[in-house]
């Protein structure tokens, strides 16, 4: 009966020995849970953190790469005219293929009403004076053919004259001079013309080169008077002459 008793009693510490096991792993189990979930909570946030802070990082990537992409554009610079110079070999190709060019290219327009003056008015001459050839060359034509019906000279006479037999040989002799007079002025207007275009071309080439001619403060003459030493003089006067000096800079 004591043996029984005996065994019965070391069941039961047994069974209760195994349920306090029981629910100390249930119990650690529970607390491992805990801590494991304090510590992935705070590596979530860091994963979050470091999401948020790398999808931040890719948008500001992102925003220099279009602002360096619009800033690398090339601007077009404006050109300081207050330091160009013109090529003295540019100016003279442009006024040689178009009158005034090499002016403009040289940036003096105020010399284009010159030169296209001039040459309008040496046109104006060659057509007036080619004109007024060809009319009196008709004139002193028909005054000498002696034909009736060819008289273009009546309309360079005055009012009420006429040409007879007295007074032709006057009048063919003032044909004549006229038709040469007008010929001769066509012929200096033409040449005249051609001066023009070589003086606008002259004027762009010397300009051009001109336009890096020194002309500061530094070039200047001086004229002063001075004593002028006289070795060949006796005494300290006569040793002394008075003179002009003059002094150039450049």
């Amino acid at each position: 009966m004591g043996r029984l008793l005996t065994i019965v009693m070391a069941l039961l510490l047994a069974v209760i020995g195994r349920a306090q096991t029981d629910d100390a792993v249930v119990l650690d189990t529970v607390a491992i849970g805990h801590d494991v979930g304090t510590l992935l909570a705070p590596m979530d946030s860091l994963l979050q953190v470091d999401a948020d802070a790398l999808a931040g990082d890719s948008a500001g990537v992102l925003n220099d790469s279009v602002s360096l992409l619009s800033t690398s554009k090339p601007k077009k610079m404006k050109r300081d005219w207050g330091t160009w110079r013109p090529d003295p070999q540019r100016a003279l190709w442009l006024a040689m293929v178009i009158p005034g060019a090499g002016q403009i290219y040289n940036r003096k327009f105020w010399k284009l009403p010159i030169i296209y003056g001039g040459f309008v008015g040496c046109i104006y001459a060659l057509t007036w004076n080619n004109q007024m050839y060809k009319d009196y060359s008709q004139a002193y034509l028909d005054i000498m053919d002696n034909d009736p019906g060819t008289a273009s000279y009546n309309k360079f006479l005055h009012l009420g004259q006429q040409i007879t037999p007295e007074n032709e040989e006057r009048y063919k002799d003032i044909f004549r001079k006229r038709k040469d007079k007008y010929r001769r002025w066509r012929d200096l207007s033409f040449f005249a013309m051609l001066g023009v275009y070589a003086i606008s071309v002259i004027d762009a080439y010397v300009d051009a080169e001109l336009s890096v001619f020194d002309i500061s403060k530094d070039l200047s003459l001086e004229v002063e008077p001075a004593v002028i030493p006289n070795h060949g003089g006796g005494s300290w006067l006569e040793a002394q002459s008075l003179g002009v000096s003059c002094k150039l800079n450049f």
